[in-house]
């Protein structure tokens, strides 16, 4: 186990009879799935996890290849019409392969992405592509090896570099860099990131730093918010907003760079939430199905899954915590807790 609080299943876990789909109490209808197939981590980024690490989960506490696949192909069978695999690092389940080949064959076939660290893409980009995987997203928060060294405790950046390199060439494109400005480490470069990115034909993407840590350490005055990121990167470059239209249920505000046609994005996942619009829910690794990233409660699917449930009772199950969705996740309210899991518990 993790050694956090073990999630529980809601005693009202119930979607009104005839409910068809994945909605909400607010009309919101998630088609987007995120599924974390695995807790470990082979880095230690500062703003996720201590440096030794976290418990990670036992292998019997996970879903099994089987289990996994049948699930997802439940979330299918209510509409979802996009998987993205993540972790800790999705790179690190052995079986990553096949399962994304067993998920490329459900019917109607889902989009399958990835969100990665990058460590051990340059192997696995061919053979996961080859299987199915249609996109990639690569975090990676400073192109500078010290930094790099210093904010995830491993001395890594080549390993990522060869990584993108090899997603690129695998044609899993657009291929998309995921960046977290941090004031006082890395927030002085994100101009020197979006060149890099340019550069090398990747799609760089910010996200504000979100209360996910382990350490539960996060503030609000280290943030360095959307409009920030915004301003620095105005010093260098001219950025034209695209149409809100086009934005859709996508998180990112997107800009053309000097005129496009290269786009880069924010996120203002804590400055200007995205709740409204928002089409996602989470399955963890250990079979617990979660409406919001920052919900205090999940729905249990491993046990009456290996207790014999059907596919028609896990779908009610599904259906129950969408439902009970709240509008939004919250921070900077008076009563917003922090979740006892932290991201790399969770799946981002």
């Amino acid at each position: 186990m993790t050694g956090l609080p073990f999630p529980s299943v809601r005693a009202d876990s119930r979607a009104p009879a005839g409910t068809v789909g994945l909605p909400d109490q607010l009309g919101r209808v998630a088609r987007d799935l995120r599924v974390s197939v695995t807790d470990r981590c082979n880095l230690r980024c500062r703003y996720c996890m201590p440096a030794e690490g976290l418990p990670w989960l036992a292998k019997p506490e996970m879903l099994t290849d089987d289990e996994l696949v049948r699930v997802i192909g439940v979330f299918v069978g209510l509409g979802v019409q996009q998987i993205r695999l993540t972790g800790g690092e999705p790179l690190l389940r052995r079986s990553l392969v096949d399962v994304v080949r067993r998920v490329a064959r459900l019917e109607p076939r889902p989009r399958i992405a990835m969100t990665t660290n990058g460590i051990g893409l340059d192997r696995l980009a061919q053979p996961l592509a080859d299987a199915g995987l249609d996109r990639v997203n690569v975090s990676l928060d400073t192109i500078d090896p010290q930094e790099f060294a210093d904010l995830t405790r491993r001395d890594r950046l080549h390993d990522v570099e060869l990584g993108l390199k090899a997603a690129a060439a695998a044609g899993l494109t657009p291929v998309k860099v995921n960046a977290v400005a941090m004031r006082g480490i890395n927030d002085h470069s994100v101009a020197d990131l979006l060149q890099w990115c340019l550069d090398r034909g990747y799609e760089l993407r910010f996200i504000e730093q979100m209360p996910l840590d382990a350490q539960h350490g996060w503030d609000a005055s280290t943030m360095i918010s959307a409009q920030e990121i915004h301003e620095r990167l105005e010093e260098r470059f001219e950025l034209t907003p695209l149409p809100a239209a086009d934005r859709g249920s996508a998180p990112a505000e997107r800009f053309l760079v000097n005129g496009g046609p290269v786009t880069v994005g924010i996120i203002a996942s804590v400055s200007a939430p995205f709740c409204a619009a928002c089409d996602r829910t989470r399955l963890t690794a250990d079979g617990q199905v979660r409406n919001c990233l920052f919900s205090q409660k999940e729905t249990d699917l491993l046990g009456p899954l290996r207790d014999g449930a059907s596919d028609e009772e896990l779908g009610a199950l599904i259906q129950g915590e969408m439902w009970r969705k709240l509008p939004g996740h919250g921070i900077g309210t008076a009563d917003f807790v922090q979740p006892d899991r932290p991201m790399s518990a969770i799946g981002g």
